[in-house]
């Protein structure tokens, strides 16, 4: 059994080929050849925590897995990841495990490339004005994400800790240089929605962290902080007058994303508000993007099969450059 820590992981995978897993990801997901049972959640009240148990199976790659993460808020008071997590692949043709990798950096790699390959396939290509809602564990990854896909000449980052905030502004303007992009902290919520021609939202906010009537026309927004019903980083505006709404799986945004329960419970909008999944434009079966005018939405809560295929990448990779440490069990 191989282990993969973060060190690792770095060692022999780079965003764009994230962005490539995640993009095969949701392909295999809607054309129904994976299992992705939806994820089963125990809620930690004593310590206002979430414990989620993301079970999956692809046939196509000899690999089953399931992730265990966590979401405890506490843990950055503790100087300790807010979602750790683990991620056990096993092997289909043995029923062994075969690798356990860092589930907490992988999901940050795997949600950030989700963000990215969304931006790639939706996003207009003359993008050059980002914005970043979030500054928390998710919040490096998914700016990394955005900014492999497009060449972008400025991002503002809105947190509602304004230290906090230029902190995070300060770190990522030095790893992500190679971008030659821009990165400022923006005045407020508005300052950086307007003008902008991608939104990228990683909160765990439960109310609307920004004003759906300033999105220009043309804007491709990442919905990816929102993961259960009463979660919600879009305003039902936005949601209600978007031209396109593309989700990684609907079957799961509909069970978890408050960004669209909310508004269907109030009767704002229907199911079919859903324009399909993204692995439905990637496979050619729905259109995407049809022109610069359209503002285009893409909702994430996670599904499973992210996880499988990218770990199953990382393992591959890992193996060929004999990275890693083996143990027996």
């Amino acid at each position: 059994m191989l282990l993969l820590n973060k060190q690792d992981i770095d060692k022999v995978f780079s965003m764009g080929d994230a962005i490539e897993a995640d993009k095969r990801a949701f392909e295999i997901f809607s054309n129904n050849e994976s299992v992705v049972p939806l994820r089963t959640k125990l809620e930690n009240t004593n310590n206002n925590g979430i414990n989620l148990f993301m079970p999956g199976y692809v046939e196509k790659l000899d690999n089953a897995g399931i992730k265990i993460v966590s979401i405890f808020p506490e843990n950055s008071s503790k100087n300790k990841p807010v979602v750790p997590a683990s991620m056990i692949l096993i092997d289909n043709t043995t029923g062994e495990v075969n690798c356990i990798l860092d589930g907490t950096y992988l999901t940050q790699i795997r949600t950030g490339a989700a963000s990215g390959a969304a931006t790639d396939i939706l996003a207009r290509k003359d993008s050059r004005i980002g914005a970043l809602f979030g500054t928390g564990g998710q919040a490096y990854k998914q700016l990394e994400a955005v900014l492999e896909a497009r060449e972008l000449e400025l991002v503002k980052v809105y947190g509602r800790n304004k230290e906090k905030t230029q902190k995070f502004v300060d770190e990522v303007k030095i790893k992500l240089c190679k971008y030659k992009t821009q990165i400022i902290a923006a005045k407020d919520a508005d300052d950086a929605v307007i003008d902008a021609d991608i939104i990228t939202l990683a909160t765990s906010s439960n109310m609307p962290v920004f004003n759906g009537e300033l999105v220009k026309k043309g804007c491709h927004i990442n919905g990816i902080g929102s993961f259960t019903p009463q979660m919600q980083e879009m305003d039902e505006y936005i949601i209600s007058n978007a031209d396109k709404i593309y989700v990684d799986s609907v079957y799961a945004c509909l069970e978890e994303a408050g960004d669209i329960i909310i508004p269907l419970d109030k009767g704002i909008i229907q199911k079919d508000r859903i324009d399909g999944e993204l692995g439905e434009v990637i496979n050619k079966t729905i259109e995407g993007r049809e022109n610069d005018e359209e503002i285009t939405i893409f909702k994430s809560v996670g599904i499973a099969v992210q996880d499988i295929v990218t770990a199953n990448r990382i393992y591959q990779k890992a193996i060929e450059c004999g990275i890693g440490s083996k143990v027996d069990i």
